[in-house]
This record gives structure tokens, sequence and C-alpha cells, in this order.
């Protein structure tokens, strides 16, 4: 199949474009896809597996900067918060490869820039990384980083207040 989604001029048409894509390869890796009714979540798509579901906002580029390609992660310019959405799905068109990325990796940033030329990259860890949507406490790659944050925050909240791990959606109850 060729990629034309570069040659799909209009921006809002060619995003519906990239979550078709999301949504076919969601299914190829055995993910469940729902798609919220209307335009108004902060988020494209929920992503079930095993009855944990994640949010996920899909963004697709196709600017080159130098031999990396830029992407805005922006809703019409304002910045995504993390209680909104859990994970970009971003699709970098000419190479034909998705980011994976955890909202929490881009550290709030309104522009990531990828470069799927480098394994190495900043993102690269994230490059075809469906297997972050499948998360759970026990396959969490940040299981050990998610303890740590979690025992920061002890100190800093009230007992009974419910955490959720933004990676893997684990959650625990403080206790006293």
């Amino acid at each position: 199949m060729t990629n034309q989604g570069a040659d799909i001029q209009h921006p809002k048409l060619r995003g519906e474009w990239a979550e078709l894509r999301f949504m076919a390869r969601a299914a190829e890796h055995g993910l469940c896809v729902a798609k919220p009714w209307g335009d108004t979540t902060p988020y494209d798509f929920a992503v079930e597996h095993n009855g944990h579901f994640l949010r996920v906002q899909v963004k697709c580029t196709n600017y080159r900067r130098s031999r990396s390609y830029e992407c805005d992660v922006t809703a019409s310019h304002v910045p995504y918060s993390a209680d909104r959405l859990d994970f970009f799905a971003v699709y970098v068109i000419q190479p034909d490869v998705w980011y994976i990325i955890p909202f929490a990796a881009t550290n709030g940033r309104a522009r990531l820039i990828l470069s799927p030329h480098r394994a190495t990259s900043k993102y690269g860890k994230y490059r075809e990384a469906w297997h972050l949507l499948r998360g759970s406490a026990e396959t969490c790659p940040w299981r050990e980083e998610c303890r740590q944050q979690w025992s920061a925050h002890l100190r800093r909240l009230p007992t009974g207040e419910q955490l959720r791990c933004i990676h893997c959606g684990h959650s625990s109850k403080l206790s006293s």
C-alpha cells in the first residue's frame, strides 16, 4: 500500500486519515480501540487491553526539520495537561513510523522533534512502542521510576488519596 498521507493538504483531513491509520495499527497489535462521540474530549481514543483503558491523542507530521521531523502536540496551540490524556501516538508520515509516547515523557512540551533515522534519539525508545498501550503494573517499563515518583509524593498527599501511574495505570490508595 502506498502511503499517500503527505498528499492530503487539509490538516483536519490529514489528521482524520492518521486516526484511521492508528485504529488499524492498534487492531493489528491486538488492542481494542474506542472513539469518544463528538470532538470535545481532549483525546482521540480510549485503548483497552485486559480491562485497562488509556487515553490516546493521535498526531501526525510530515514537517521536516533537518533530518528529523517536528510535531505540534497542542490542541489549537494550547498545551495538553497530564490529567486529560495518557499517551500521544505520533505518526511520522513519510518514513511510515509511529511513536507511542507517554504524556509524562514530553515534559509538557508543545513540539516534539522525532528522529526516525536515529535509534538513540530522545524519543527513540518510543518508536513503534505499541506494547506500552498494553500497560500493566507487571510490564510497565517505568515500574521502579513510578515507585520512586510515588515515594516522593507520599509526604505531600492526604491519606486515602488515589494515585495512578500514567504509564501503566497501576493505582494505589495511600494509607496512614
